[in-house]
């Protein structure tokens, strides 16, 4: 199970023990918000694309979405998301629990700068019902990030 990849993963950094595992469904930003009580915005979302040969994770606030010039501009290419069922198998974690963290080999994680207007965001933890509220020096730290990128619109 992905949320147990997580928390293996996690133990390094000391914070296995702060994943949530909710008893509603936060497979959605609005969801996950609900049964979190914060605002969806804060809810960091992760987002799967293809990039030429390799898949890409960007982390970006709940209430961004990616702006196709800015995504050009950055990476050369025109954004392709994953296919829901390309998700478990290229990323290690299904639709409604991808996350930055205990990610496939080869997968390049970036966090959007829409997340920079929060002192703490909740990623999910690699199933549709967890999540963990984490600084943005943490879920830097966490998540292996190659780099901030700014390629979404709020």
């Amino acid at each position: 199970m992905a949320i147990e990849k997580v928390r293996e993963y996690l133990k390094q950094f000391g914070a296995d023990g702060r994943i949530r595992e909710l008893a509603e469904s936060s497979a959605t930003v609005e969801l996950a918000a609900q049964a979190l009580h914060c605002e969806p915005r804060r809810i960091a979302k992760t987002l799967s694309f293809h990039l030429d040969d390799r898949v890409i994770l960007i982390v970006a606030a709940g209430d961004a979405r990616i702006d196709n010039k800015k995504y050009k501009e950055q990476f050369g290419r025109k954004a392709k998301m994953l296919a829901g069922e390309e998700a478990e198998p290229l990323t290690g974690h299904a639709v409604g629990g991808v996350c930055p963290f205990a990610v496939k080999e080869g997968v390049s994680i970036y966090l959007d700068v829409s997340l920079k207007r929060f002192e703490t965001v909740f990623p999910a933890c690699g199933s549709a019902n967890s999540a963990i509220e984490l600084s943005l020096d943490e879920l830097e730290r966490f998540s292996g990030s190659s780099q901030w990128i700014d390629v979404c619109k709020l």
